[in-house]
């Protein structure tokens, strides 16, 4: 009885001494939706915008204040000039503009909306993630698809910033 009660005790003291540990992920989410009705892949991205600001502010070696008040219209180019170059996605092997409908903030999570329109059929997707990955060997950029109801995950890392998907 002693034994089980120790064991008990350690084991809380063991979890409780462990879970108040701070433990930053470096994750960003990608969810992308072809919808065939209206030809176009919906793109919505889910990034950490302390990590985002952090990447785009070493990029264009100035301070980036995306997601707060004191968010500039250079702030917004930069961005859209940050992702522009480190993510692109070609659609049946031809590169196709993204645009960045809106973005809004949850909590501390900026979530882009993005499309690209035009896309009557989907063959194969190739995509280049490398959006804070420079300089962050820890980041992870995981990607969901749902294209003709398929659905499929990428996982874009230092080591693994291109991935395809085919659809035949």
């Amino acid at each position: 009885m002693k034994k089980t009660i120790l064991i008990t005790f350690f084991g809380l003291l063991f979890l409780t001494m462990t879970s108040f540990s701070v433990h930053k992920f470096y994750v960003a989410l990608y969810q992308i939706n072809y919808v065939p009705q209206k030809k176009m892949l919906q793109i919505t991205a889910r990034i950490f915008v302390d990590d985002l600001n952090s990447a785009v502010g070493k990029k264009y070696t100035k301070n980036i204040n995306i997601g707060s008040e004191n968010e500039t219209d250079e702030d917004l180019i930069l961005l859209k000039k940050y992702l522009s170059e480190k993510f692109s996605i070609k659609i049946n092997g031809h590169s196709r503009p993204m645009n960045l409908l809106s973005k809004e903030m949850e909590g501390d999570v900026l979530i882009c909306y993005l499309n690209i329109k035009e896309v009557p059929k989907v063959n194969s997707i190739e995509v280049y993630n490398a959006i804070n990955i420079e300089g962050n060997s820890e980041q992870q950029n995981i990607m969901h698809f749902n294209v003709f109801g398929v659905k499929n995950t990428l996982l874009f890392t230092e080591s693994t910033t291109k991935g395809m998907l085919k659809y035949e």
